[in-house]
């Protein structure tokens, strides 16, 4: 019996399941936040080095992008992979069909938008900070740490 399940896990998932979860990556959040993510992290590489000449910034940006899109096509890869050996063949085609609709369209088209002014509207968030202060107001250790 295990032996079975282990056998079905390590298994190549079919092409159609393959197919469908790439669908999913390429629609899905990741891959609406990913752009996000690499103009920042971009313009922050531009901002950190002040000496770098125009034409120097424009080949880092042409850099990055090129990097980005490598970057992207893994993770896209990996992600349609975990969905293809997580998701059943059934729920793979009712998330793509839905995927098509222009309901999930128009969800898609404002959530780089939505999720940038969600995170502006926040402002600035030290995560192991908070956690750092809550724990430290609890037990009193971590208090010292940066």
């Amino acid at each position: 019996m295990i032996a079975t399940a282990l056998l079905l896990f390590m298994a190549e998932p079919p092409p159609e399941a393959l197919s469908l979860s790439r669908e999913l990556a390429e629609t899905g959040t990741l891959a609406a936040v990913l752009p996000l993510v690499q103009a920042k992290e971009t313009e922050e590489l531009i901002a950190n080095n002040p000496e770098l000449s125009p034409a120097e910034r424009d080949q880092l940006r042409a850099i990055a992008k090129a990097t980005f899109r490598q970057g992207r096509e893994r993770i896209m890869d990996a992600t349609a992979r975990a969905y293809a050996e997580r998701l059943p063949l059934g729920d793979l085609r009712a998330l793509a069909a839905f995927q098509k609709t222009e309901a999930a369209t128009r969800y898609r088209d404002l959530m780089p938008e939505a999720i940038a002014a969600a995170m502006q509207s926040i402002g600035p968030m030290d995560y192991k900070g908070d956690v750092r202060a809550a724990f430290c107001k609890e037990t009193g250790k971590l208090c010292d740490q940066r």
